[in-house]
């Protein structure tokens, strides 16, 4: 089985890339148990301060494998999304998402759940559930704390494209530059990181975070369930269905 997620480690910086190019890396169950152990070996890496999640090919994240989507039984997918959600948050190394490519539904999860956001001004943004008959709801836990209510209500209810100005505008992403900046801009925050002690990255980390982590535990098991019934529901799957055949066209 061909690995989905890589991980690099240089100059205290692990650098995890997203590469399921095949369906513009999508959240598939093998992506997200891989991402998740990366993580988890970022984690425990004691020459690791920082983490860069980055992805291969044009796109950053295409959102849930609509593909494994469509056979139903997402209930556990739900709770993995969940759960790598709070493991980016939780984790003691701060995440830096380098965003160079469009991202779409549960990507924005992962973005969400980082601490810095950097991303090209190129890149487009779109909550798409309501146009599958489905809600944000498990990537709700982490970008309803980031954006403004109004911006969350339009673009959540709307599904409409954005770009990285006004993701910046609405609190979802940290600062958006021109493609051939980004790189510079990442490291200028990854040098500043390099400045930090890791007891003091992990420690301020954890207060910053941690209105975040008790929504997730609060409200983590009830959206994971909400998900899974929208999901299986025969207007979603419809809807699923619908958009596969579109995509299989061209």
């Amino acid at each position: 089985m061909t690995d989905l997620v890589h991980l690099d480690v240089a100059d205290q910086i692990a650098t995890i890339t997203l590469d399921s190019q095949h369906n513009r890396n999508a959240l598939s169950a093998q992506l997200v148990t891989e991402l998740t152990a990366r993580l988890e070996d970022a984690a425990a890496d004691p020459d690791v301060l920082a983490v860069v999640l980055a992805a291969a090919g044009p796109v950053f994240c295409s959102g849930a494998d609509l593909s494994e989507a469509a056979g139903g039984g997402m209930v556990e997918g739900a709770r993995g999304l969940v759960a790598l959600q709070r493991l980016i948050a939780t984790l003691p190394k701060p995440v830096v998402v380098r965003l160079h490519g469009p991202v779409r539904a549960g990507g924005l999860g992962l973005v969400g759940a980082a601490d810095v956001v950097v991303a090209a001004d190129t890149v487009t943004f779109a909550f798409t559930e309501v146009r599958l008959a489905l809600a944000p709801a498990v990537i709700s836990l982490t970008t309803v704390p980031r954006m403004n209510a109004r911006a969350a209500s339009r673009t959540f209810l709307t599904g409409e494209t954005f770009d990285a100005d006004a993701a910046v505008a609405y609190g979802l992403v940290t600062e958006a530059v021109a493609p051939d900046a980004l790189d510079g801009a990442v490291e200028t925050v990854l040098t500043g990181l390099r400045q930090a002690y890791p007891q003091g990255l992990r420690e301020t980390k954890a207060l910053l975070n941690a209105d975040l982590v008790d929504r997730i535990d609060r409200l983590g098991e009830t959206v994971a369930e909400q998900s899974a019934v929208l999901f299986s529901s025969d207007e979603a799957r419809a809807a699923m269905l619908a958009f596969l055949e579109r995509k299989k066209r061209g």
